[in-house]
């Protein structure tokens, strides 16, 4: 997804700013309930909305056993991002809300949010990488930074982190434009993103070794991937370590395409934008132009629009054991929702998707379009979603009555 899209959403009228909010349908948990279809036997809770002052959260990771990490992108002006940390509260009146304290501010505009072969916590702003301990409650973080200098400009500033479980750490290096066309409208041959030792519009492997993890080396991994922020790696099983990357591909107008992409990344690879799209198709502008068969097939396409702004696995003993988990933030019909698709036997994903939270198209006076940025799956095995547009950081739970309404 083009980030022109979210500001102009952003800049448009007061009316659209206050649809932002839900209409509680009850109680989920100790939580509000609210109507997005989940699962028969679950609901969806709210923990956070910007009455608790989130302002556009991308990401949540459950650092240590009841704390949460949220990184908060403020806004895509620069400086304007925090990383906050969230606790839930275990007394109280139903419903609650969940408490948070500033950890870091002005950040700029910051994304990717992982834990390190070495305990620490990785973040990636728009121009560095940096990490820290795990401090204790109310303690100062302790700032390292292990990758600099990267390049925060254009139209996909934003840098996703994935560690594989030998420790190398994968970077996502966006496309400074959304097709490659210049200032004159024409489609350079080749795209300037893709010139020279450092492309932009690549996944980046970085090489992390002795004592303290210091950065060995920093090179591009795979190239022609207009803008890499669903990056993940198979953490166990027959496809141990295959990097997965979710593409948003080019933004046409056209509703059905071109379609999203699911790619299974491999060192040295060309998986074809600017000039190619879906399964090795030309893209517009470069026509008989470029030969895409020279490029990689995806390994699954998925709908137009649907704009995969995050992937993670499962966790054993958890319910989505054995699945690759998707945010769809896209506005088209088939995005707005949590997916998940099973693992085969060889490891990879396939067949249909199993739809975790849906049924989230707009309802005047009850919900607006869902927006999920970011997912993660906590200790005690629940599946939590931000929402970075609506504001809110979202749970899915047991229920103790009847199935919600899709």
């Amino acid at each position: 997804m083009n980030r022109s899209w979210w500001l102009a959403l952003a800049a448009l009228s007061p009316l659209v700013a206050a649809a932002r909010g839900y209409t509680p349908q009850g109680v989920c948990g100790d939580y509000a309930r609210l109507d997005i279809g989940s699962p028969a036997g679950t609901c969806v809770a709210l923990l956070a909305d910007e009455a608790q002052g989130l302002r556009a959260p991308r990401r949540i990771l459950e650092v240590a056993p009841g704390r949460y990490w949220v990184v908060d992108m403020g806004s895509w002006e620069p400086r304007r991002g925090r990383l906050l940390e969230m606790t839930l509260p275990t007394e109280g009146a139903a419903p609650r809300r969940a408490r948070f304290t500033v950890l870091a501010e002005q950040l700029d505009r910051p994304l990717g949010l992982v834990i390190g072969p070495d305990g620490k916590v990785y973040l990636g702003e728009s121009n560095v990488v940096w990490r820290t301990p795990i401090p204790p409650p109310g303690a100062a973080l302790q700032r390292e930074t292990v990758i600099a200098d990267l390049p925060g400009d254009g139209s996909h500033p934003l840098k996703e982190l994935a560690f594989a479980p030998d420790g190398r750490l994968f970077v996502n290096v966006g496309s400074d434009s959304d097709n490659c066309r210049d200032a004159s409208k024409q489609f350079p041959l080749p795209c300037p993103d893709l010139a020279g030792a450092r492309p932009r519009g690549a996944v980046y492997e970085a090489v992390l070794a002795g004592p303290g993890l210091k950065l060995q080396s920093f090179k591009p991994f795979a190239t022609g991937l207009r803008n890499s922020v669903a990056l993940t790696v198979l953490p166990e099983g027959p496809a141990k370590g295959t990097v997965l990357q979710g593409e948003n591909s080019i933004d046409y107008e056209a509703v059905g395409q071109p379609p999203e992409e699911l790619n299974r990344l491999q060192a040295g690879r060309d998986y074809g934008w600017p000039y190619c799209v879906g399964n090795r198709q030309p893209a517009r502008g470069y026509e008989k132009r470029f030969d895409c068969k020279s490029t990689e097939a995806p390994l699954m396409l998925w709908p137009a629009h649907v704009a995969p702004l995050q992937m993670i696995t499962g966790p054993a003993g958890s319910r989505f054991a054995g699945q690759l988990l998707v945010a769809w933030r896209g506005h088209q019909p088939a995005g707005h929702r949590v997916v998940g698709y099973r693992l085969n036997a060889k490891g990879l994903p396939s067949g249909p998707r199993i739809d975790w939270l849906a049924g989230w198209s707009p309802k005047p006076g009850v919900r607006p379009m869902g927006k999920p940025t970011g997912i993660t799956v906590d200790r005690q095995g629940r599946l939590l979603a931000v929402e970075d547009f609506n504001r809110t950081i979202l749970m899915l739970l047991p229920d103790g009555s009847a199935a919600p309404k899709q």
